[in-house]
Parts: structure tokens; C-alpha cells; sequence
């Protein structure tokens, strides 16, 4: 069996958003799992009694949309010989997916819609099991998240691990799942509002995304402003679908410094507006306290005015 379908018609708008999965469709199917799991959690948990907010479950079912698609249309074929459609798909996966999957809060809905009882006992052991592990920590840590995200872009197209690996569906659909993973390092610890093993401040994690915003995005300059194809891998496309070599890679580059600023525009507003909600909150509850810490002091002084009088 042929594992790729590659494409035969010259690349084109409509060609690359036509329904037109591969022989083995993995990551629609696992978007499809996701989005119908957590469409059984949600209801767990409302019959329960409790709520589950809309926003998140529109943007964790928007990040399942968003992987079926970019993995199960044309364009995946397409990734397999025009550097551009793969750049595309690439950018989606690890900067759109995550945080819309992140924001989704599956991991708190995991721990709300398991039951306590039977299969779930076990489910919840290994899940807070994982949670609690020392892999945990240190894969979390922006000291790994950090590296590991920026070397998917320059690590992977700057040396020859893609024309390695990228040359099968195997090696293709792996780096696709690298993407997402590495993707979704990074971000939890920005935006997750769930239980995690440490959780850095704000301002610590304020200043991962000043760290990181910039140096992912010169890795387009350094697309655009190569003088000859930097990957032996999208060298040869078919000839009669007239794709220009340079111009694709300078495309790829382009999309590279010029996609990912709206989502990370939209993840500082996202974190700035979380981060202002919790220092109202904490300040609320020191002014409470205050509050209550000047009643306490006002009854003090007044019983002890009371034994003075008598």
C-alpha cells in the first residue's frame, strides 16, 4: 500500500482546500477522537449540575477543526512537494492548534468528568499520576520548552534532520506530531489554568513569550533572503505544475515572519487580560482582609476601652 497520495494537479486555492485525506488519515482521526471526547465530557460534567464555560469548548473543538483540515485536506498532499503548503501546515500546528486546544482546558475537564468509581479510578491515577512526575517538571520547564519550540523551526530546516525524516508518510506525519507537541509545551505553561507540577508567575512567563516572539520569526528572514533552495526535499516538484523554487521558498518565508504575529498578538491579550483579572482579584482580597483585619483591631480597642471604664 502506498502510504502518500500525492497530488497530480498543479497547486491551486481550491486544490489545496478540497477534502482529500491520506490512505491513512491519523491526525483527522485523532482530531475527530479529541473533539468527540470532549464533547462527552462536557455533557458528564453539565449533568452533574456543574458548568462548563462555552469559550472553552468553542476553541477546543476550533483546534480539532483546524488539525482535521490542515491535515486532511489537499494541502497535505501538497506538503510533500511545495515547500509553502508544508510552511503553512507547519505554522498552523504548532502556533494555532495549541492554544486553542490549551485555552479548551481539556486536562481540567479530564479530571471533573472522570468518575470516581470503577475504569475511572484508574484513568485518574495515571493522569495525576503524570501530573505530579518529575517528567513533568522538567518538560514543562522554559529552560526545555523553550529550545524545544525554537529548534522546530531553525534545528529542523537548518541542518539536514528534514530531508531525513520528511522523505516518508511516517517521517512526514511525525514531524507534524513534533509540531503539535512542541507547540503545546510551550504554551500550557502560558495559558493553562489547570493543575500544573510548577507554575512560574507572571511575569516569568511574560517574559518566555518576549523571549520567544522574536527569535521564531528571523527564521523567515533567513528563508527569504537565501540565495539558493536550503531543502533537497521540495527540489524537485513535478515540472508541469510550473512552481518557481526561489519564489516558493521566499513564500515560505514570508508566511513564516508574517503568520504567527496576529496568534501571538492574540495569546499577549489572552495572558495580559488573565494576568489583570488576577491582580484584581488578589488586591480584592487583600482590601477584604484589611477590611476585616480593621474591625478586628476597631472590637479590640473598644473591649479595652470598656475595662477602662469599668
Amino acid at each position: 500500500m502506498d502510504w502518500v497520495s500525492r497530488p497530480e494537479l498543479p497547486p491551486s486555492l481550491g486544490a489545496m482546500v478540497s477534502w482529500n485525506p491520506q490512505p491513512l488519515p491519523l491526525l483527522p482521526l485523532a482530531g475527530l477522537a479529541l473533539a468527540i471526547w470532549y464533547c462527552w465530557a462536557v455533557r458528564q460534567v453539565c449533568r452533574k449540575g456543574r458548568q462548563w464555560h462555552w469559550f472553552r469548548t468553542v476553541s477546543f473543538l476550533c483546534g480539532c477543526l483546524l488539525l482535521m483540515l490542515v491535515t486532511g485536506l489537499g494541502i497535505e498532499g501538497y506538503g510533500f512537494e511545495i515547500f509553502s503548503a508544508w510552511m503553512f501546515q507547519h505554522l498552523t500546528l504548532s502556533m494555532v492548534v495549541p492554544p486553542l486546544l490549551v485555552l479548551g482546558c481539556p486536562g481540567t475537564l479530564l479530571l471533573r468528568s472522570t468518575p470516581h468509581t470503577g475504569w475511572g479510578v484508574a484513568v485518574l491515577r495515571c493522569a495525576l499520576g503524570a501530573l505530579r512526575s518529575r517528567t513533568a517538571r522538567v518538560v514543562l520547564h522554559p529552560g526545555i520548552t523553550i529550545p524545544l519550540f525554537l529548534f522546530s523551526y531553525y534545528g529542523i530546516y537548518l541542518s539536514p534532520v528534514f530531508d531525513i525524516v520528511s522523505r516518508s508518510w511516517a517521517g512526514h506525519t511525525a514531524l507534524e506530531v513534533f509540531f503539535i507537541a512542541t507547540g503545546i509545551l510551550f504554551i500550557v505553561p502560558v495559558l493553562s489554568t489547570g493543575p500544573l507540577p510548577v507554575r512560574q508567575s507572571y511575569l516569568g512567563r511574560f517574559f518566555d513569550l518576549f523571549v520567544e516572539m522574536p527569535l521564531h520569526v528571523f527564521i523567515g528572514v533567513i528563508l527569504m533572503m537565501a540565495t539558493s533552495p536550503l531543502l533537497s526535499t521540495f527540489a524537485s516538484p513535478p515540472a508541469d505544475w510550473g512552481v518557481d523554487l526561489m519564489a516558493d521558498q521566499q513564500l515560505a518565508g514570508a508566511l513564516a515572519w508574517s503568520y504567527g504575529e496576529p496568534v501571538a498578538l492574540f495569546v499577549v491579550v489572552i495572558f495580559a487580560i488573565r494576568w489583570r483579572r488576577d491582580e484584581e482579584r488578589v488586591n480584592a482580597l487583600d482590601d477584604k482582609r484589611s477590611q476585616q483585619g480593621d474591625a478586628a483591631l476597631a472590637e479590640y480597642n473598644d473591649f479595652l476601652k470598656s475595662l477602662h471604664r469599668g
